[in-house]
């Protein structure tokens, strides 16, 4: 039986790459984005073999409830579960406006939190499991100008931590991945050669990786940085 990968924003960026390496080792992959647009992108270039997908937006409850519901209603158990939904916002603590630090923790962390409670049981149920929480080199280290991007990320390495301790005993593996600069969208507009960032393809490379490890071992917390440096 072919094993579910579910992806959470799987339409662009390291949510693509993810899709695409699952897929290439015959895999099922549930995904969803808040427009149907880049789910039918995606389905069509991939000839909509093996996609599962629903529009849903994961910064609040109920986009949240709609896409665990669609998961659950799957004829399979996630094997794998990678929260790679995410936002980031420029801005320092003193001078972003009022409501940055709860617009992204509802994305960066509570739609982790919430997917997690919502699956996870099922997982469980079947032994076995791995889960991937796509974090930030902002999760060990501030910026000036990320202040409440960097809070939300340590909250996610402190999920994915908890998650670790919790799930030791369940056959349940735990992975944060903290990767630096990446070549996507969010660095849109910027005037800085894409040499300086890393490519979605290899973080996803890396997950497969540790998730292709025995079920007796877990990397823990995975460090990715450009070559040269942060940017």
């Amino acid at each position: 039986m072919k094993k579910l990968a579910v992806v959470t924003g799987g339409t662009q960026g390291i949510g693509k790459a993810l899709v695409n390496r699952f897929l290439r080792e015959d895999w099922l992959i549930a995904t969803c984005a808040r427009s149907q647009i880049g789910l039918d992108q995606l389905a069509e270039e991939q000839g909509g073999a093996g996609i599962f997908s629903t529009v849903a937006d994961l910064s609040n409850r109920a986009g949240i409830s709609t896409f665990s519901s669609f998961v659950e209603s799957l004829p399979h158990v996630p094997e794998v579960l990678v929260h790679n939904t995410g936002v980031f916002l420029p801005g320092g603590i003193l001078d972003e406006p009022d409501d940055q630090l709860e617009t992204m923790m509802n994305t960066n962390l509570y739609s982790a939190y919430h997917l997690s409670r919502a699956l996870v049981p099922a997982m469980i149920a079947q032994g076995r499991g791995h889960i991937f929480n796509v974090a930030s080199i902002a999760s060990l280290v501030g910026y000036p100008s990320g202040g409440s991007y960097a809070i939300t990320k340590h909250a996610q390495l402190g999920l994915s931590r908890a998650l670790r301790e919790e799930l030791k005993p369940k056959g349940i593996r735990v992975t944060a991945v903290m990767p630096g600069a990446v070549h996507t969208r969010s660095w849109d507009g910027l005037e800085i050669a894409e040499e300086r960032f890393m490519k979605p393809e290899d973080i996803a490379e890396t997950i497969w990786s540790a998730y292709s490890l025995s079920d007796r071992t877990v990397v823990e917390e995975i460090i990715l940085r450009p070559q040269l440096g942060d940017v």
